[in-house]
């Protein structure tokens, strides 16, 4: 009896043995299985990614690289210390806003399209590129242009190739909806750069610094560029009839062409578009610049901008900007009769001012509505156009 109650007693201990370890067991796996729930996963795919950072609305970001050579995109902090400029509360909230972010120069790019010049080695072939800035809902203006002087072609026998650049602009659905639009656009015409940076006046800069950090990485060789708005009317013909009779440069040397403005300074009152306070520039001068409504610069000169802007501050003024980069860099821009961005003067009030007759012989006029530009550019195609001599000397 006492042998048969001590095997009941091991077999007792063993099995309590047992199923303590079985319960440790269970909450060792439920232990590990909290943790894996409660860890941060890391985005499996560039797309997830672009997703993740979106909810960062219109927000400055900066780059940052894994091993696995991936991109990824935090955020940029901004600058409180710029609070402690003098008079800084009085100043409008954009300007503040702008000065808090100035520094902020990188973002998550949302549309790309690296293989526009076929790479960056075989650039070369891109006699002329036609870089323009277009907000998302812009899209009536980029459908007409793309049937009209921004249409790829080969043109005496060199080629044009197109390209749009755009930030984000709304937030929620409305910017959700907008970025959808860019990205059928994009799957159709393989044409547009978008970052996610808020699509603004004052960020006009921005886009151009993100654009030639662009081009430097896909596009350095191209011959040409067109900067312009995409409600400019450009000849383009006539482009590369001008470009191609430069004497002793083929894109490798300065090139800075369109309406020359002097002797300005920044504009200090508050209720203007291009009010620039002291607090964002201290000069009261601007070095010389042309219009950013559009203008022509080669290729060098593109890249050697490019290099300038690591060191020049951003002004939210673009085109000021561009002038600012040549000056630092010993260049200068110059006047082209051709370009009006100011707008064309028509000698009579009693006249059709949007007779193709006074548009032949220009390269580019800024401010044109959409189905403008669609009848002027085949107006001026017309095979049985007749003007008279002064209709073609403006």
């Amino acid at each position: 009896m006492g042998f048969i109650l001590a095997t009941k007693m091991r077999r007792s201990s063993r099995l309590l043995e047992f199923t303590a370890l079985l319960v440790i067991s269970i909450l060792c796996l439920v232990i590990i299985f909290i943790k894996e729930d409660i860890r941060p996963k890391k985005p499996s795919n560039h797309f997830q990614i672009n997703r993740r950072e979106s909810t960062y609305q219109n927000r400055p970001q900066k780059p940052t690289s894994e091993s696995a050579g991936v991109s990824t995109w935090v955020h940029c902090e901004r600058n409180e210390s710029a609070a402690n400029v003098s008079g800084f509360s009085s100043l409008p909230v954009h300007i503040q806003d702008f000065l808090f972010y100035r520094h902020c120069r990188h973002f998550p790019m949302l549309l790309d399209v690296p293989d526009k010049c076929r790479g960056p080695h075989k650039s070369a072939d891109v006699f002329l590129l036609l870089v323009i800035k277009s907000s998302p809902a812009n899209y009536d203006r980029r459908e007409v242009l793309r049937k009209t002087w921004a249409k790829e072609r080969l043109q005496n026998g060199v080629w044009i190739h197109r390209i749009f650049l755009s930030g984000t602009t709304g937030t929620g659905f409305e910017k959700r909806k907008l970025n959808k639009l860019l990205q059928l656009e994009n799957r159709e015409h393989n044409d547009i750069l978008q970052w996610d940076f808020n699509d603004s006046f004052f960020n006009l800069t921005l886009k151009q610094i993100l654009f030639l950090e662009w081009m430097d990485k896909n596009c350095r060789q191209a011959r040409f560029l067109l900067n312009g708005d995409d409600d400019i009317f450009a000849n383009t013909d006539n482009m590369v009839d001008y470009l191609q009779s430069l004497k002793d440069n083929d894109g490798d040397k300065h090139l800075f062409a369109g309406h020359l403005i002097r002797y300005v300074g920044p504009i200090r009152e508050s209720g203007s578009k291009y009010y620039v306070p002291v607090q964002v520039q201290e000069s009261d001068s601007y070095p010389p610049y042309c219009g950013g409504g559009g203008f022509l610069l080669s290729g060098n000169t593109a890249m050697v901008i490019y290099k300038m802007t690591h060191t020049i501050p951003i002004l939210p003024i673009d085109d000021v900007y561009m002038g600012m980069c040549l000056e630092k860099a010993g260049l200068g821009p110059e006047s082209h009769f051709g370009v009006r961005t100011a707008g064309l003067d028509v000698p009579s009030q009693n006249v059709d001012t949007y007779d193709p007759c006074y548009y032949r012989e220009i390269i580019l006029v800024h401010r044109f509505l959409p189905h403008q530009i669609y009848i002027m550019w085949h107006g001026i195609h017309e095979p049985n156009l007749k003007c008279s001599n002064s209709q073609g000397s403006l």
